[in-house]
């Protein structure tokens, strides 16, 4: 017998409005150049905010956070399946130093 969760549409009423939150911080923060500050802020910030929703959108709307285990450990794997995946490619593309010349 499979046990199902009810989520409350409270915990969607707030999950949306963080959503909706994280939105309007995007676009604020797209409005300024952070790199003064720090080198390549921006796409930090944008990074960051962008895996936050994405996050709450796998966990509540995509109902990742009432999941048996086994759900919960394929999500994960495929998480981290991307972050080698991006992590042999940034490894690859930092260690290039420009585009060979061709011969002519």
């Amino acid at each position: 017998m499979s046990q199902e969760h009810i989520v409350s549409v409270r915990v969607y009423v707030l999950i949306f409005l963080a959503l909706m939150v994280l939105t309007a911080a995007t676009v604020i923060t797209a409005k300024y150049d952070l790199t003064v500050i720090w080198g390549p802020l921006n796409a930090i910030v944008a990074l960051t905010i962008a895996v936050i929703k994405a996050t709450l959108v796998v966990l509540y709307f995509m109902h990742v956070r009432y999941s048996s285990k086994l759900t919960q450990v394929v999500v994960f794997s495929g998480v981290l399946w991307l972050i080698i995946m991006v992590a042999f490619t940034m490894m690859d593309y930092l260690t290039r130093h420009g585009w060979p010349e061709p011969n002519l």
